[in-house]
């Protein structure tokens, strides 16, 4: 089975350097393609971090990337420039669609002010990936981040290819109801994991309240279709995320779910 990779972060700093060791990965590109071919992972997309310039988004040819406005570059007084910027990067083929960053900063994604970004989306027939549910930070604010709040911005925009990052962890129902109620969002299982786990049948076991929860709603939801694989490396041990994924999606919505998706969603042609 073909694997796509649909939410990572590709980012050389101390940060991911740690939660790399703690998944037991290390933070470097060859370690990173060595488990992608160990595990027929092939391609990745990135959720970019730390800056809007061009130099700094050249990835390898296995991996293409969303271009993040995080709370290093996202700035409401500067956003015709910042559009300037994210224009130039939807021109290049291997950027694949635009990533924003609710809740780390303090914006409701339907706000008046993220408009140009959803123009530009529209403009290049390229997604919108949103980050929903926990944040890795305290000085995020939830209410920002919460999966309800893309509902509005997904009847605005009918146009525009929505992806709910971590669908809405641990706002489940939230989350299904607004990717059931609009045509226009999916949604990636990234960022459920976290660090490497020895045994996945004892966490199987410890968490099955939460994964049967889970898997009722994913059930009901019943279009996977609209489910993209992911892991948000280095997050997560890639091989208990596969394990994982396999665990809560039917055998026969695997293809799917682990690659047609994210190859359709991000128009990666392959």
């Amino acid at each position: 089975m073909k694997i796509i990779d649909a939410h990572i972060h590709f980012c050389q700093e101390p940060y991911f350097d740690q939660i790399a060791e703690v998944a037991g990965h290390k933070n470097t590109s060859a370690h990173l393609k060595d488990q992608y071919a160990a595990h027929n992972i092939v391609h990745g997309v990135v959720m970019g971090n730390r800056s809007l310039e061009l130099r700094e988004h050249d990835y390898p040819d296995y991996l293409s990337y969303c271009i993040g406005l995080d709370s290093t570059c996202f700035n409401v007084d500067e956003v015709v420039q910042q559009a300037y910027l994210v224009e130039k990067h939807l021109q290049r083929k291997n950027c694949v669609g635009i990533k924003l960053y609710p809740g780390y900063n303090h914006f409701y994604i339907y706000d008046s002010v993220v408009d140009p970004f959803y123009q530009l989306a529209m403009q290049y027939k390229k997604p919108v990936a949103i980050h929903t549910g926990l944040t890795a930070s305290s000085n995020a604010l939830l209410k920002y981040s919460h999966p309800l709040t893309l509902d509005e911005v997904a009847v605005r925009y009918p146009q525009v290819q929505f992806v709910m990052c971590h669908i809405g962890n641990p706002w489940l129902v939230d989350a299904i109801a607004v990717i059931e109620k609009n045509e226009n969002v999916a949604a990636d299982l990234s960022g459920i994991l976290e660090g490497r786990i020895d045994s996945m049948p004892d966490f199987f076991e410890r968490k099955k309240g939460y994964i049967n929860f889970l898997k009722v709603w994913l059930e009901y939801l019943d279009n996977y279709d609209r489910l993209l694989y992911g892991t948000d490396w280095p997050l997560a041990n890639i091989s208990n995320y596969i394990e994982f994924v396999a665990h809560i999606i039917p055998a026969k919505h695997h293809d799917k779910v682990f690659f047609d998706n994210a190859n359709r969603i991000y128009d990666l042609g392959l």
